[in-house]
């Protein structure tokens, strides 16, 4: 599957409805942030207002540390935004830490600029310009420090290229974050709404970096590119700091439990983050076919055929069907 979170595939493939079905396929929070009851009236009946997107973008300010010198663009979701990088970026040689998210070659690809895939992203090309990472990684959960982040800007800024660093579930990593320690080095920062506040569906996303980039991205926008509903729920959501530090406590314990039924029926977790676990075994295929008949969605992997990745099930209940599903499938196997 290209990604997770579509369980359209899955139906056509194993039947049953959509409701039958429990979907660890993503990296998104099975506990979204609250939604009102009720929106204020004009979020659905009149154009979105300045006013309320420069509330948006200072409470991302806020909530993601971003520096004052820093511009900031909210846009409908970050797969939007990144998908406009190559329009907003110079020419030159495209490099990416691999295997990662997809969709970052993809777009460069499609650029006509095909990304040279990096096992290390300490082992720069030397003509490198632009320098593509995901961090914490998806689906490995790999994290690169602070320290070594800013020292491949600094080499990339001299060449007059950027780093473009992706931190799409860097909420559930506290002091992961680049964002807070970026000088003046060309550094674009994506970071996604949807995935933490486990409300995907809005399609909110920000980029953080140089003014004469976010500048240029405002401009490809154009005016109201975000709803009425989605710029109050996000304001809502990103000023509530109470919530967000208790919902990473959650999910640290949830998926420490998810982890122990994980090894419990023979699989190696080697990797993934608060929001997800990736673990190893010899049948992942299979596996995944096996839990699939049992109306359980996971996430493969084509480069990777030993990988298969969790997603949180969200409930005790979940935790428990997807143990006495994992029993099943292993003694099928």
């Amino acid at each position: 599957m290209k990604h997770g979170g579509d369980l359209s595939e899955a139906i056509e493939r194993f039947g049953g409805a959509e409701a039958e079905w429990l979907d660890l396929s993503t990296g998104i929070n099975p506990h979204p942030y609250p939604i009102p009851p009720k929106f204020s009236e004009t979020a659905w009946s009149a154009l979105p207002a300045q006013k309320a997107y420069d509330q948006l973008i200072g409470a991302a300010r806020q909530a993601y540390l971003v520096p004052d010198h820093l511009g900031l663009t909210a846009g409908p979701g970050t797969q939007l935004l990144l998908s406009l990088l190559p329009r907003l970026l110079p020419e030159g040689p495209v490099a990416l830490a691999a295997p990662t998210y997809s969709s970052h070659s993809d777009v460069w690809t499609r650029d006509g600029r095909k990304p040279v895939e990096l096992s290390s992203i300490y082992a720069l090309p030397a003509d490198a310009r632009i320098v593509l990472l995901v961090n914490p990684n998806n689906p490995d959960g790999q994290l690169v420090d602070v320290k070594s982040l800013l020292e491949i800007a600094r080499t990339v800024t001299e060449r007059g290229g950027y780093l473009v660093v992706d931190e799409a579930f860097a909420d559930v990593m506290p002091g992961s974050s680049l964002l807070p320690h970026i000088g003046d080095e060309n550094i674009l920062i994506l970071r996604s709404f949807g995935k933490f506040f486990g409300l995907a569906g809005l399609r909110l996303g920000f980029l953080a970096g140089p003014a004469e980039i976010t500048s240029k991205l405002n401009a490809l926008l154009e005016s109201w590119c975000l709803s009425g509903p989605a710029l109050e729920l996000g304001i809502a959501a990103l000023k509530d700091h109470a919530w967000q530090k208790a919902m990473n406590r959650q999910l640290v314990d949830e998926m420490a439990d998810l982890g122990l039924i994980l090894q419990q029926n023979m699989l190696s977790v080697f990797g993934g983050t608060p929001l997800y676990a990736l673990t190893g075994t010899r049948n992942a295929a299979k596996l995944h076919e096996a839990l699939a008949q049992q109306r359980i969605w996971t996430r493969i992997f084509d480069y990777a055929p030993t990988w298969i990745r969790f997603g949180l099930p969200g409930s005790a209940d979940n935790l428990e069907r997807l143990s006495r599903a994992l029993a099943e499938a292993q003694k099928e196997l």
